[in-house]
Order: structure tokens, then C-alpha cells, then sequence
């Protein structure tokens, strides 16, 4: 299975772990399983809380606590004021959301790696592409293959609309330095 998973390692993992859980549903792991018992401060034994993997019908204080701190006569009266409860999780559905939260932040930091390595250089490629092609244009050199002048024009459409959203970032910067200008040095607020 691994040979074939190749890339998508978090994805197998996950399918992996969805198997197990299937074949784990019968046997409950022993960890996944105990009694709780907190039992409070009596007479001169402080409070303590104890843990224990036991079945939910042997889950009281006689089957939990261990070694009883009070002598044989004590034991009821120590036993009445402990409060137990039977706790049930499941490790295999931890194991499962713990994958799929470490799949989703290493996506996240691909992405984050794109847009701070990749992108860049891309952006480079288009641009100088595009300058690349008005130059052709101003010289008059037509390419002799139609499906090329295509895939040429799509880039300088890209290109353009990189430039407006390049050239209105520019206005609002300037926009914003004029207002700052006008607000900390002449004391007018712009409309």
C-alpha cells in the first residue's frame, strides 16, 4: 500500500487508521477504558483521585481504589463520599483527527512556501514574457504559428490584468501617503 500511495503519505496514513478503527471496534484497547474515582479529604487522609482499567459494572470505589486508605470499619463511610465514573474514549478517532490537522497545516505551509517562493518567480516569468511580447509587437514580427500567437495573447491579458491590480495598489499607497501628509502635517482631514 505505501508503494502506492507515493505522495499522498497523510492521505494513506488516514485510510490506514479508517481500516484499523473497523477492525479495532471490537476489541477495546485497555487504555481507552478506566474508572475515575475522586474521592475527597476524610478525617486525616487527604483527598485523592484514583484510575483504573476496569469493566463499567466493576466501576465503584471498592474495585478502584487501591490500597484503601482507611482501616475496615471506615472503608463504607470513605467509599460513600468518592465519586467514580466510567470513561470510554476512542484512541483511533484522536489518531484520525490528529492526521487530518497535521495533513491540513502541511498543505497550509505548501501553500505558504508557493506563495513566497514559487509565485515570485512565476510572476518574474509573466511579466518579462509580457515585455518580451510588446517588444515583438513594436517590431513588427508576427509568429508564424497561430496556435502560439494564441498562448501569447492569453499571457498579455494576464499581464495587463497583473498591471491593474498593480497600478490601483500603487494609487491607494499614494492616496494613503497624501492623507497621512495632510492629517499629521497641515491638520486637515481629506473628504
Amino acid at each position: 500500500m505505501a508503494a502506492r500511495c507515493g505522495v499522498w503519505v497523510p492521505l494513506c496514513s488516514l485510510l490506514a487508521l479508517a481500516a484499523l478503527a473497523g477492525l479495532g471496534a471490537e476489541a477495546k484497547n485497555s487504555e481507552d477504558v478506566r474508572c475515575k474515582c475522586i474521592c475527597p479529604p476524610y478525617k486525616d487522609h487527604s483527598g485523592h483521585i484514583y484510575n483504573k482499567n476496569v469493566s463499567q459494572k466493576d466501576c465503584d470505589c471498592l474495585h478502584v481504589v487501591e490500597p484503601m486508605p482507611v482501616p475496615g470499619p471506615d472503608v463504607e463511610a470513605y467509599c460513600l463520599r468518592c465519586e467514580c465514573k466510567y470513561e470510554e474514549r476512542s484512541s483511533v478517532t484522536i489518531k484520525v483527527t490528529i492526521i487530518i490537522y497535521l495533513s491540513i497545516l502541511g498543505l497550509l505551509l505548501l501553500y505558504m512556501v508557493y506563495l513566497t517562493l514559487v509565485e515570485p518567480i512565476l510572476k518574474r516569468r509573466l511579466f518579462g514574457h509580457s515585455q518580451l511580447i510588446q517588444s515583438d509587437e513594436d517590431i513588427g514580427d508576427h509568429q508564424p504559428f497561430a496556435n502560439a500567437h494564441d498562448v501569447l495573447a492569453r499571457s498579455r491579458s494576464r499581464a495587463n490584468v497583473l498591471n491593474k491590480v498593480e497600478y490601483a495598489q500603487q494609487r491607494w499607497k499614494l492616496q494613503v501617503q497624501e492623507q497621512r501628509k495632510s492629517v499629521f502635517d497641515r491638520h486637515v482631514v481629506l473628504s
